[in-house]
C-alpha cells in the first residue's frame, strides 16, 4: 500500500507544462496574431473616435447655453464659447461674458480639423446673441461634420456629411 500512496503524492507533484508545450502554443499564438491584426478595421475605431470628438463638442456648446440659463439673474451678458487661435481650431473657451473669467478650456485631438464659426454668444433666454457665428465645420479622419446652431432657440444639432468617402 505505501507503494501506491507514494505513486499518487508522485503524481500530484507535477501538474506543470514543459518547455515545449509553452512554447508550442506561444508559436501557435503569433502565428494567429500575426493573420488576424493586418484584417482588423482600425477604420472604424478611429472613426467613433472622431464621432466622439464632435459629441464633444456640441455638448460643450449645449453647456454653454445651459450657463447662460441658469446663471440669467446675476448675469444678463451670458457665456460665450470661443474657438482658439486661427483654422483650423486647436482648442476652445466657455468664457462668462459679464466678468471674462474663463470657465473651461477643451484641446482637440490631433488630426482634428476644425473651422468656419468662432464665437457662439448665447444670451440669458439661452439663444445666440446677435453677431454670433451658427455653423462650424469638423474634419477628422477622412469624415466630415458641420454643427449648427439655431440662433432663436439656441438649439445644438451636428449631422454627419455621408457624402465623403
Amino acid at each position: 500500500m505505501a507503494v501506491g500512496r507514494r505513486a499518487v503524492i508522485t503524481n500530484s507533484l507535477y501538474h506543470g507544462h514543459t518547455l515545449v508545450e509553452v512554447v508550442t502554443v506561444v508559436l501557435v499564438l503569433s502565428i494567429l496574431t500575426c493573420i488576424a491584426v493586418p484584417r482588423l478595421d482600425f477604420g472604424a475605431v478611429w472613426g467613433a473616435r472622431a464621432d466622439a470628438v464632435v459629441q464633444r463638442l456640441a455638448t460643450d456648446l449645449r453647456h454653454t447655453r445651459v450657463l447662460a440659463i441658469t446663471h440669467a439673474a446675476g448675469n444678463p451678458d451670458g457665456f460665450v464659447l470661443v474657438m482658439q487661435g486661427v483654422e483650423p481650431y486647436r482648442s476652445y473657451q466657455i468664457v462668462d461674458r459679464h466678468d471674462r473669467t474663463v470657465v473651461t478650456t477643451c484641446h482637440l485631438p490631433a488630426g482634428v480639423q476644425c473651422g468656419g464659426g468662432r464665437r457662439f454668444e448665447f444670451g440669458p433666454l439661452g439663444n445666440l446673441q446677435n453677431g454670433s457665428d451658427t455653423r462650424l465645420g469638423i474634419r477628422a479622419e477622412g469624415k466630415s461634420y458641420r454643427l449648427e446652431i439655431v440662433p432663436a432657440t439656441g438649439a445644438v444639432q451636428w449631422y454627419r456629411d455621408d457624402h465623403q468617402k
